[in-house]
């Protein structure tokens, strides 16, 4: 189903709903990390995510809020399910916590995992833009819940 055949079936569920925007995305960088990442949300063993502050500086966007509705999508752009983000808060790198490591449900969840699976992730996204890895570097943590699947 497509995101906006999600939404639709959603809002027939829940009208309060039907006032509130979305954004429809897929988290990873490859059509593989696209599907499994949607699967550990579908699951409900992830249920936060992390992402660089400056590409938002770059971009001249907001950061996400609390309160805000997001459909997940697989690599084939087809809706997963739809996540409320229920905190978001910036660190640095080096201060993200176990716990946030542990919720984003990937690898072993420990936060050395965490940390080498994300530097390697974020460093390559960065060199994209010409920008360099740093652990101190602020990082935008999310938390959320799968409202609908």
């Amino acid at each position: 189903m497509t995101a906006e055949q999600m939404w639709e079936r959603v809002i027939q569920d829940y009208p309060n709903y039907g006032a509130s925007t979305y954004e429809a995305f897929s988290f990873g960088n490859t059509d593989i990390m696209a599907d499994e990442l949607a699967l550990l949300v579908k699951a409900g063993k992830k249920t936060a995510t992390s992402s660089v502050f400056c590409f938002y500086e770059m971009e001249g966007a907001a950061l996400p809020q609390g309160g805000e509705l997001s459909i997940v999508l697989n690599s084939k752009n087809e809706a997963e399910c739809i996540i409320l983000t229920t905190k978001v808060y910036t660190t640095s790198f080096n201060l993200v916590s176990e716990e946030h490591a542990y919720k984003e449900g990937e690898g072993n969840q420990s936060l050395d995992d965490w940390r080498e699976g994300h530097q390697a992730f974020f460093t390559e996204a960065l060199a994209e833009c010409k920008q360099v890895f740093d652990e101190n570097m602020l990082i935008v943590c999310e938390k959320f819940k799968v409202i609908w699947k």
